[in-house]
């Protein structure tokens, strides 16, 4: 797909909008202020894939918090700011990548302007965040509700005011909970700024719901080219929501590497568990960072020509496991063993093309 072409920004070790990679954001959910919770938190989503953190800083506290958080972790950090412009400049001062604002709940253009001079001294990029739960009630009443151009309309004048700050290192995110009102805002404003845009479906709900409708309004709005970094919205482990990002974005061609597993969705002729086979060989290829397709087939009569188009593949039935690769079977051994001997397959093409697990 031909993707928006926006301008470069630079947060922290990492470089968004461009031709450069779509990353993957989530957010803590433990006390900003509370540094060991957080970090190993941080430190268990960098592991899961995430690119870039985000931390609230609703206290003083919470934002010096991040002077030694930033020691201990490796992706970029985005403070989390409202209502309290000297959070916003103590979290700068301690390290902050990028500073996420509001700058309708700031307060004067003078508190503002302080955050907008303390970034650009350190050319800290500033994310202008709106969100249809929020929007200003004056465009309410002109749009005669919640509106995707109201959404966009309040996204570039508070995007106008920091640039006649004298200070442009801008990215823009507009949000909703509502799928089809963001896809049209992000429609919108994409043809009226280049600044890079974060995209994300707010308050999606739970993990299961969330995932859902994540996936179908993120898939399209990136469907159109749109977005240079993306968070799945989730009420549950953030670590899923790193994880539902990367199955959007592989999903759509957008993102490489890592183990993907298609499976079958059971029927009669199924005689193994599975349900429970494909949920291990899931979680078991997590550390093997290959760029293959993995098939888990219900049964030997249909498995070896289903999993065709993979390049590895597992059926079994009758107490016996079949090894395919690409169509062909290449080992027959108990059903037993048959996640084992894919492992070991696996782990010998990783060292076979020099990667390290």
């Amino acid at each position: 797909m031909n993707r928006r072409k926006s301008r470069e920004v630079h947060i922290g070790n990492k470089v968004i909008g461009g031709d450069n990679p779509i990353l993957i954001q989530s957010m803590t959910n433990t006390k900003t202020r509370d540094v060991d919770a957080t970090v190993s938190q941080i430190l268990e989503l960098e592991k899961a894939g995430c690119d870039i953190i985000r931390c609230a800083c609703p206290t003083m506290e919470d934002a010096l918090a991040i002077k030694e958080i930033k020691k201990r972790i490796h992706i970029p950090l985005v403070a989390d700011i409202h209502f309290d412009y000297r959070l916003a400049l103590a979290a700068i001062e301690n390290g902050a990548d990028k500073i996420r604002i509001n700058p309708g709940n700031i307060g004067s253009d003078d508190r503002i302007k302080a955050v907008v001079d303390a970034c650009k001294e350190r050319n800290i990029p500033i994310r202008v965040g709106v969100n249809s739960g929020s929007l200003e009630k004056e465009l309410v009443e002109k749009y005669g509700g919640v509106t995707a151009e109201g959404l966009v309309e309040s996204a570039l004048m508070k995007t106008k005011l920091i640039e006649d700050m004298g200070y442009d290192n801008l990215v823009i995110s507009i949000k909703s909970s509502d799928v089809l009102m963001a896809l049209e805002a992000h429609k919108l404003i994409s043809e009226k700024t280049d600044h890079p845009l974060h995209v994300g479906i707010t308050e999606a709900g739970t993990v299961f719901s969330g995932s859902i409708k994540s996936a179908v309004g993120l898939s399209l709005i990136l469907s159109e080219g749109i977005g240079d970094t993306i968070r799945v919205s989730l009420s549950g482990d953030p670590v899923l929501e790193v994880e539902a990002g990367k199955k959007i974005l592989k999903t759509l061609g957008l993102r490489k590497g890592g183990v993907e597993i298609v499976s079958c969705p059971t029927c009669g002729r199924t005689e193994i568990d599975l349900i429970d086979l494909a949920n291990k060989t899931e979680e078991m290829v997590r550390d093997i960072p290959l760029d293959i397709k993995v098939a888990v087939m219900g049964c030997v009569v249909n498995g070896p020509g289903e999993a065709k188009e993979a390049d590895f593949g597992i059926a079994g039935g009758h107490n016996v496991g079949l090894l395919i690769r690409r169509g062909e079977v290449i080992k027959k051994v108990p059903e037993s063993e048959l996640l084992n001997t894919l492992r070991e397959e696996l782990l010998r093409v990783a060292k076979e093309q020099g990667v390290e697990i």
